[in-house]
């Protein structure tokens, strides 16, 4: 089968629907011919992604933002690994935030991301497998490949899923970080590090890291690696706006993590619930897939990648 591209047309604001010609012509240049498919709704990723591997497909691209990457990962990963081990991912980013090419280090330039494509460089990374209770309660499953979390992070990702995109990703999720830190007050939340003890306290955000950088470049993960076989989990208490007004450098450049009430730990599971009755949202890959409780579990080695060099 030709290699498969999923597109999200809405990504980078209707661009990547509106300047898909040129994206076709740099991919067409770099690995030939391909098949297509363009996603028209939340979810659509993950089947489109799975079809492709149940016609044979080897080389899976998702072009757009780090949500549609993670809905065509989250096809292409069942309950332990990779569905398909011979099946390789592909990423054209052309979304907001752009945290996953960073990570990465693929070249957001379409002409460039496209070179990837052809390489035999691939990488062999981990993922995260995510349980939570979906927007109405019912469980749900899903994999990420960045980062995750819960607290005003995934308030920050929801404001900005519900319409706070700017051309600057980077402006996006700083705009949104502090309006949802205008109002937040820390919540009472349960969690536990690889079946150790509880921890019974108020948060601020805990982020459960595979990758380095959230939020539009913020580095919330400065030592993560995507293929060490554990999690960085970032715990923030106390963080609140004079703190992000006061100490915003410090979350692009990762010297954040020396602040007082910041804590990094590194663990193969997290398990969260909330307390007192609250709600509590989860970002994953900058989406907004539900709320607590939640499972978040490391995959190794369960997603092949073409990177180039």
């Amino acid at each position: 089968m030709k290699p498969f591209l999923i597109v999200n047309p809405a990504s980078a604001s209707g661009r990547t629907g509106r300047h898909f010609d040129r994206i076709a012509r740099a991919v067409r240049a770099s690995i030939g011919d391909f098949e297509c498919a363009f996603t028209r709704a939340r979810g659509d990723g993950v089947r489109l992604a799975r079809e492709a591997l149940a016609s044979g497909g080897k080389l899976v691209v998702a072009v757009g933002g780090d949500g549609t990457a993670s809905e065509v990962i989250d096809g292409l990963t069942g309950e332990t690994g990779p569905r398909d081990p011979e099946a390789h991912f592909g990423f054209i980013p052309r979304g907001t935030g752009g945290d996953l090419c960073r990570t990465l280090g693929i070249d957001p330039d379409v002409d460039s991301a496209a070179r990837t494509l052809a390489s035999r460089d691939v990488a062999v990374l981990d993922l995260g497998r995510l349980e939570l209770a979906g927007p109405d309660g019912a469980p749900v499953t899903r994999h990420f490949a960045n980062v995750a979390g819960f607290g005003v992070s995934g308030e920050v990702s929801a404001l900005v899923n519900r319409g706070l995109k700017l051309p600057s990703g980077k402006l996006s999720y700083m705009l949104a970080s502090a309006r949802a830190l205008m109002s937040w007050s820390d919540q009472p939340v349960r969690w536990r590090v690889d079946g150790g003890p509880w921890h019974e306290e108020r948060i601020t955000a805990i982020s459960v890291c595979n990758g380095r950088y959230f939020g539009g470049g913020m580095m919330v993960a400065p030592d993560a690696r995507m293929d060490d076989g554990v999690f960085d989990v970032v715990v923030w208490k106390a963080f609140g706006m004079g703190d992000f007004v006061a100490k915003r450098p410090m979350l692009y450049d990762g010297t954040h993590v020396r602040l007082e009430n910041t804590r990094v730990l590194r663990a193969r599971t997290l398990e969260a619930e909330p307390l007192e009755g609250a709600r509590v949202r989860i970002d994953s890959d900058g989406e907004s897939p539900g709320r607590l409780p939640a499972r978040f579990t490391i995959l190794p080695g369960a997603l092949r990648i073409r990177v180039g060099r």
